[in-house]
């Protein structure tokens, strides 16, 4: 819908001053970072703690923006513009997203609760999305600010809303129900986040409750002191409450949960497609909902393959003496504390685990209570050690096991950790803010130089979802971590993939898949070139050879027999169809087939070939052909071994161009690590890696003075260059040498002087404000990985495997 300044001033009861026929308003602009359509925006002049608005007044008028609302009129000229002034511009901006809010009769749900708001959203956007246009909240918009800008998107076009909201103060719910106004009610859980405002955990309850006060349907879970608070309410709505069913639950294995869900009078089934308790509980919430909303329990559970895992915001870093840090400092409640300690797991390898924890704050609960509950999770979670740091921690020491160590301060286990020994082990850092333990994770990470390479394994979880929703229902993916995960760590990536439920893995050799069994994961895995001298390593940790001619086949079966390995055991066919590479001959189907069937001991776990063109239109044509030969031989194969095997062809350049093909499964290559095979779906993709350095040394240098190796490149004029630490055996290239390539340094290019080193590299920051220590970015959001590739004459692909092992790689996970 469309405003006119008028219409406005008259919603929010605020006074129009200096009224300009300045058009229709359509967008509300809070950040003056964010401008779109400058014309047919209202910008609303925010006042905070920590920021305020009306300093970006005349910024945004000289971009163009002649609507605004602000608490007071600003000084100066502003020609052709209108202002409303507004006593509290939040407060005005509310009632305005009220009333467009009012303009709209489709059904809206209203979330809260302690956890989970964010993804139960996006899980019902996902499970309602064929029946429904819906609006929703953006990321974790809920807040007094977020929750009217989330309002404000919904259009005609909508026919559900689903909107969450948050609270830190008493008082603030009231607010963000006028503006939701919700006809269903979602309470997801009582936890104790951002509990420290308020009396007692009733009140906390009560005034999220505050929500619903209007609406018809409440659902939320079956707990004591939210049952006593809407009690008043039975007579008035209907209130479903949600039991325990993860105490409950049938059964658990291979990575999906099994419940019984009692509904008007019946119990059904269902199959909830994760084993974590936080993505359980919010499951079983989006089944409440949609049994509420009238769906049937069989397209209930034929949906919730649907649903992708939780996310979580946790570093994952390399330590001393082989050990992983997981560092967490996004929240510190016994809820994160159960989300943290899952990722653990998911990620130690086999490490022994540690868990060094801070005391909790504000969590509602008496001290015997609260490390009850702790020292139950450590030992659900199979911790084999446990610190405890705060005076809390001390004072309850007899809560924990005998050989826990307890330290007052982070400063006293700082002094006493020359003394600890930590060594193949993996530690989970988890702390509230006060106690400052990033610099634990600090003393506690591997010493390396300061080049690093940054994996944002949410980007991966993005990348591979998008991918994933190209796909027909039912379509198996397999995900290429060979060559050291495409630069970005095998284990790690692999392990995400595990937890991601990815159906194989395939490495190029059979080391690089040994490393992934010792690390712990227990994916099947294809090797694609198992080399002769590995094959009992293969067979040994139950790998997948690729088998692409006779003399492959018989290596491979003269390894089995010497071994006791369970028959069948699987195989994977490769057929040559036109790449001339590895792989089977067409003409040589019916003598392979007939090899197959003398063999019981085999099972041909998949067939597939590689296509040449994919990644361009221009190849088309061939690689029609490619698949129509490939589907001729797999029909001939089928028909000659009498066995039924998974076929595929397509890689991340196929699955952007020929995802409709319905083969049983795919590969994904690049795509995963957010480039675009054929340019396509780059928009779509997150960037994964970040290639960061830092400045070890500023100098001036005189016209006439060459600088580096070799005295390639000599100074013009006086000039100032920086030395940072990365070369070609870090990476990067010889060829970005001499002004070819360029860095950024505090957003501004910095193009490379001399010849790149092995260790280091000049570049030129004549102009740019920076100091010895600046963070450098060498690739990644300022620098994508495509103009980085570009620059150095070669393709993505490669950038990422050139980056070498010595760069430590940090990992980032939302």
């Amino acid at each position: 819908m469309n405003y006119t300044i008028q219409q406005i001033a008259g919603i929010v009861g605020g006074e129009l001053v200096k009224h300009e026929d300045s058009g229709l308003v359509h967008r509300v602009l809070l950040d003056s970072r964010k401008i779109i359509q400058p014309r047919e925006a209202l910008f609303i002049a925010i006042k905070g703690e920590r920021h305020d608005g009306h300093r970006f007044i005349q910024e945004l008028y000289d971009a163009g923006v002649r609507n605004f609302m602000v608490e007071s009129v600003p000084d100066g000229k502003f020609a052709g513009a209108s202002f409303v002034q507004v006593k509290n511009a939040t407060h005005a901006f509310q009632i305005l997203a009220a009333q467009h809010r009012a303009s709209f009769h489709i059904p809206v749900i209203g979330i809260t609760g302690s956890n989970g708001k964010t993804i139960v959203k996006e899980w019902l956007n996902t499970l309602l999305s064929d029946e429904y246009h819906i609006v929703r909240s953006p990321k974790s918009y809920n807040s007094q600010i977020g929750v009217p800008l989330s309002v404000w998107n919904m259009d005609e076009s909508h026919q559900l809303g689903i909107f969450e909201a948050g609270i830190s103060q008493p008082g603030e719910m009231e607010n963000l129900a006028k503006v939701i106004q919700p006809t269903i009610g979602i309470f997801t859980s009582i936890g104790t986040a951002h509990s420290e405002n308020f009396l007692s955990r009733r009140q906390l309850i009560g005034e999220k409750l505050n929500l619903f006060a209007k609406t018809d349907i409440l659902i939320c879970p079956e707990d004591s002191d939210l049952m006593q608070v809407v009690l008043p309410w039975l007579p008035l709505k209907q209130i479903v409450f949600i039991p325990d069913l993860w105490s409950n639950r049938t059964a658990s294995h291979h990575h999906h949960t099994f419940v019984n869900v009692k509904w008007r009078e019946k119990e059904w089934p269902f199959e909830i497609p994760f084993t974590d308790r936080a993505s359980v509980e919010n499951a079983i919430t989006c089944i409440y909902t949609m049994l509420v909303m009238e769906y049937s329990p069989e397209e209930i559970q034929m949906r919730l393959g649907r649903l992708s895992p939780l996310e979580m915001r946790l570093q994952l870093i390399d330590g001393e003496n082989d050990c992983i840090i997981v560092n967490d400092a996004y929240s510190n409640d016994l809820h994160s504390l159960e989300i943290a300690l899952d990722f653990l797991q998911q990620h130690s390898r086999n490490h022994e685990k540690v868990v060094i924890l801070s005391d909790l704050f504000q969590t509602g609960l008496n001290d015997k209570e609260l490390h009850e509950k702790i020292s139950n999770l450590l030992l659900e979670k199979n911790i084999s050690s446990f610190i405890g740091i705060g005076k809390g921690m001390m004072k309850n020491t007899s809560f924990y096991p005998e050989q826990s160590k307890f330290f007052e301060s982070t400063e006293a286990f700082l002094q006493e950790k020359e003394n600890m020994s930590f060594v193949h082990s993996a530690v989970l850092v988890k702390g509230a803010r006060d106690f400052r333990f990033e610099r634990i994770a600090n003393a506690m990470q591997e010493k390396t130089h300061d080049t690093i390479l940054e994996i944002n394994l949410s980007a991966i979880a993005h990348n591979l979802n998008y991918f994933r929703s190209k796909l027909k229902p039912g379509t198996r993916m397999m995900v290429m971590v060979k060559a050291f995960g495409y630069g970005s760590g095998s284990h790690e990536v692999a392990s995400l993939l595990e937890y991601h439920k990815v159906d194989y893995l395939a490495v190029a050799y059979t080391d690089e898949g040994v490393e992934l069994r010792k690390a712990g994961i227990s994916l099947p895995i294809m090797v694609m070139n198992p080399e002769r001298s590995s094959l009992p390593t293969l067979i040994r940790y139950k790998l997948e050879p690729e088998i692409y001619s006779f003399r492959t086949l018989e290596n491979f079966v003269h390894a089995l027999h010497a071994t006791d390995a369970v028959a069948p055991y699987s195989i994977h066919l490769k057929l040559d169809t036109g790449v001339h590479r590895l792989g089977f001959e067409i003409g040589e189907i019916d003598r392979l087939a007939e090899v197959i069937l003398s063999r019981p001991d085999l099972k041909i776990a998949s067939v597939f070939t590689h296509l040449a063109g994919t990644d361009e239109s221009k190849h088309d044509d061939f690689t029609k052909l490619q698949l129509e030969r490939f589907d001729d031989a797999i029909m001939l194969l089928e028909k000659k071994t009498k066995q039924k095997f998974l076929k595929h062809a397509l890689n991340t350049g196929g699955i952007e161009r020929f995802a409709g093909r319905g083969d049983d499964m795919v590969r994904l290559g690049v795509g995963l690590y957010g480039v675009s095979a054929s340019g396509i779906d780059q928009p779509h993709l997150q960037s994964v890696s970040t290639m960061k350095t830092v400045i070890s040394q500023i100098r001036n240098i005189p016209a006439g003075d060459s600088i580096g190796y070799s005295r390639n490149y000599v100074a013009a004029k006086n000039m100032q260059i920086a030395t940072i630490p990365v070369g070609y055996a870090d990476g990067l290239r010889r060829k970005m040498s001499n002004g070819v390539g360029h860095v950024m340094i505090n957003g501004k290019r910095a193009p490379i002087t001399g010849n790149v080193c092995m260790d280091m590299t000049m570049v030129d920051i004549t102009g740019i404000e920076c100091a010895e220590g600046d963070e450098v970015e060498v690739f990644g959001k300022q620098i994508s990985l495509t103009e980085f590739a570009a620059m150095n004459g070669t393709i993505a692909y490669e950038v990422l495997t050139s980056v070498s092992q010595r760069v430590k790689r940090v990992y980032h996970q939302e």
